[in-house]
């Protein structure tokens, strides 16, 4: 997919938000001491997974020691421990560990992005960061045209899909949806968007998000694409 290609490396390549390039790089000149002596990815992440995916899933932004390390989505990090072991179980990846970009993962049917692709100071990109990092969502929203279901892993990447949505000609369910997990939402372009907590620690550390509960969207998610 040639095109996917070709964003992918416009993505790697953007230097767009200088308060993110500054921070990106600095978190691997100083990474934590279980950390040291790694070379750090220390690029924008781009999306990861299977370019015919009718799944498509939606985050904040990269850890700063998690994909902004290891180059991918979601790996090297307790948040990606939970995502693609929920995965796994369901049937969207082959293995439930993602530790780095040589270990063998693969998603079927399956795609990971997120709202910004450059790890953030305190997980909180600015506005202008969402506003200047959102035409690479909204250009994979164009190329990947058999999405039926996408997966909003809090309410900020709830938010932002929504602009990104909107921004590509897509019209808003009425009443406007709410974001609450487990909230399934049938758009009129006949997609699925289902809601969830992010699995950060803040929420997995706490019980505000249990593994139960984070299964279970990826079991609607599951019965979607039945339909």
């Amino acid at each position: 997919m040639i095109a996917l290609q070709d964003l992918h490396t416009a993505i790697i390549n953007c230097r767009r938000c200088p308060r993110l390039v500054r921070w990106r790089e600095a978190s691997a000149k100083k990474p934590p001491r279980r950390y040291l002596g790694m070379e750090y990815w220390a690029k924008p992440l781009p999306g990861f997974g299977d370019p015919n995916a009718r799944l498509f899933i939606v985050g904040l932004a990269p850890a700063a020691h998690g994909g902004n390390r290891t180059g991918r989505m979601f790996t090297g990090d307790r948040s990606g421990d939970w995502l693609y072991g929920a995965l796994h179980q369901a049937g969207f990846a082959n293995q439930a560990n993602s530790e780095h970009c040589g270990d063998g993962l693969k998603l079927k049917d399956c795609y990971i992005t997120a709202a910004v692709h450059c790890a953030p100071p305190d997980n909180k990109p600015t506005l202008i960061e969402f506003n200047r990092c959102r035409p690479y969502l909204i250009e994979e929203l164009k190329l990947f045209r058999h999405v039926r279901v996408v997966i909003a892993l809090g309410k900020i990447a709830f938010d932002q899909f929504f602009a990104a949505y909107r921004q590509n000609g897509g019209l808003m369910p009425k009443p406007r949806p709410k974001f609450g997990h487990g909230v399934l939402v049938h758009l009129p372009n006949g997609q699925r968007l289902i809601c969830s907590y992010h699995p950060s620690q803040q929420n997995t550390f706490t019980g505000k998000l249990t593994k139960p509960m984070f299964q279970n969207v990826f079991t609607l998610a599951q019965a979607a694409l039945r339909e």
